[in-house]
């Protein structure tokens, strides 16, 4: 079985998974009959989709090289044709930010009631970390009528569809994790569960004592929250006033990218 390192992080597996099977399939195929080359190659995504820590993660390194194997059958275009969604994913989803999570917007009302539980001083700066395409920002504006609100995202193309969603709104073209917090009442996240853990050090590291974490449907590790904000739906917010309290394990960040159990 093809068995990834677990510093590799999402969706570096899933890459070369399918670049794996695809080469498989192209050596296999020079002796043996296309449908048995394309069995074999499959199996190996199949085998590698075991070590995902998700079921979507599982199903993405299990299906990349099928669907794309029938695409371009049916489209009779040359193999290394899969390689362009991949360069507008890398385009989209530069590879700094693959650490970060993907693009899940965040539901309009997911922090409805958010004004009534924390008091902000009108004017407040207000950040969504990891802005996307600005659906948490339109949240934060539904929520925080009064808030100045700023947006951070790393890539090019997401921070300029988001800033034309929300001409309101400041948005620049930054790494969350090298960007400052500690001039923000409160910072907003939709980030994975691998990425709570770094968000615990940051916060806790460089916000100011009077101001708010707000994760959506992660918690922080080991930290316990002020309260919690039921959302939208399944969708649940975390809010965490600082300064940040919690066991000093859950405040020690952990390797770039590595998740906590081992798996990708």
């Amino acid at each position: 079985m093809l068995r990834l390192s677990a510093m590799t992080f999402w969706p570096l597996p899933a890459l070369l998974t399918w670049a794996a099977a695809w080469t498989a399939y192209a050596l296999c195929s020079k002796f043996l009959p296309w449908w048995l080359a394309f069995l074999l190659a499959g199996s190996l995504g199949c085998l590698a989709s075991l070590r995902g820590s998700t079921w979507w993660r599982r199903l993405m390194i299990a299906g990349g090289f099928p669907l794309s194997f029938v695409a371009l059958s049916a489209s009779m275009l040359p193999g290394w044709a899969w390689l362009l969604p991949l360069a507008l994913l890398l385009l989209v989803y530069p590879l700094n930010a693959w650490r970060d999570a993907p693009l899940f917007p965040t539901p309009l009302d997911a922090l409805d009631g958010l004004a009534e539980k924390i008091a902000l001083p009108p004017g407040s700066a207000v950040l969504d970390a990891g802005c996307g395409l600005g659906d948490g920002l339109k949240a934060l504006r539904r929520a925080l009528p009064q808030a100045r609100l700023h947006g951070l995202e790393w890539s090019w193309p997401l921070r300029w569809l988001c800033a034309l969603r929300c001409p309101w709104a400041r948005v620049r073209r930054a790494d969350i994790w090298l960007a400052d917090w500690s001039g923000y009442q409160l910072v907003y996240l939709f980030q994975r569960p691998e990425s709570m853990g770094r968000a615990a050090v940051k916060a806790a590291t460089e916000m100011q004592p009077g101001s708010w974490l707000v994760s959506l449907d992660f918690p922080l590790p080991g930290v316990e929250p002020s309260f919690e904000l039921p959302g939208a739906g399944r969708h649940r917010a975390w809010v965490y006033a600082m300064p940040l309290g919690g066991p000093e394990e859950a405040l020690q960040e952990p390797g770039p990218g590595r998740p906590r159990d081992g798996r990708f």
